[in-house]
């Protein structure tokens, strides 16, 4: 054990009696995002994905002061059910960690992250939990054969409001880089791109790069940080200017009823 954080399991109940193996990296020392959970939704388990699979970067999150969370998807590692090949019902099994989670860890804000095949079932999960902030994909299979079992969970992330990055080797493999910015080009909201020079779709999921995406990572958390600080501010200053207002138009209000009275008491 590290002594930097703490490992906890646990089962999570997902649809139809499933049951999710789930690990919970703590800190112990938590930074400054106390309150922010990291849930990381690992690769295609029909080709092997599980949760040991991103062990790596969530121990090196909570190195760095972050709550990170993994599981195996049904049918993955020690969950019971049976994984699908196009991914819908394992979205189910991301809604019902990350609602755990706000329920169980007061986990207020939770940014997904998913790898390979995990990007577009944790994208199609972001929106339809409330704190989720934002999402980060790892190598997002938007090539032709991967659109074959993924595409219909295109539209998902493409289409949300909220922040997201998508990280991805120049040499992935199974998305070109022009297959990446065509598709990005139709997203809404705030959506950013890492390329890594010339890391294949596997070498990214390899422990090898698990320090470099852990820092990309870290940055978009503190980049989505400052956004929602600068909107903050941004509507208390409209608060503000609003109140000034309101005070003035009554303050001017009260003087006319003043003045009125007056007039009409001379006259008469």
């Amino acid at each position: 054990m590290s002594p930097n954080f703490k490992v906890e399991s646990c089962s999570v109940d997902s649809d139809q009696g499933v049951k999710l193996h789930t690990k919970i990296f703590k800190p112990r020392n938590v930074g400054d995002d106390g309150n922010l959970v990291i849930v990381l939704v690992h690769p295609f388990s029909l080709l092997g994905g599980c949760q040991a699979l991103l062990k790596g970067i969530a121990s090196e999150l909570a190195c760095k002061g972050y709550t990170a969370v993994t599981f195996d998807t049904r049918g993955a590692g020690k969950s019971t059910g049976r994984a699908t090949l196009t991914g819908f019902s394992e979205v189910k099994d991301v809604i019902a960690v990350c609602r755990w989670l706000s329920q169980n860890i007061s986990a207020h804000r939770i940014l997904l992250v998913g790898s390979s095949a995990g990007a577009p079932i944790a994208g199609s999960a972001v929106d339809q939990v409330e704190q989720v902030v934002g999402y980060v994909s790892l190598g997002y299979p938007f090539g032709l054969m991967a659109s074959i079992l993924f595409g219909r969970h295109h539209k998902a992330i493409l289409s949300s409001p909220k922040p997201k990055l998508f990280v991805m080797g120049t040499q992935d493999g199974f998305t070109s880089v022009n297959q990446l910015k065509k598709k990005l080009k139709s997203a809404v909201g705030r959506t950013e791109t890492h390329l890594i020079e010339g890391v294949s779709h596997f070498q990214m999921e390899g422990p090898d790069y698990d320090s470099q995406v852990t820092d990309i990572i870290c940055n978009f958390i503190s980049s989505i940080k400052q956004q929602m600080l600068q909107i903050r501010k941004n509507d208390n200053d409209m608060i503000m200017a609003v109140q000034s207002y309101c005070q003035f138009s009554l303050d001017t209000f009260i003087f006319m009823a003043f003045r009125n009275c007056i007039e009409f008491h001379h006259g008469r």
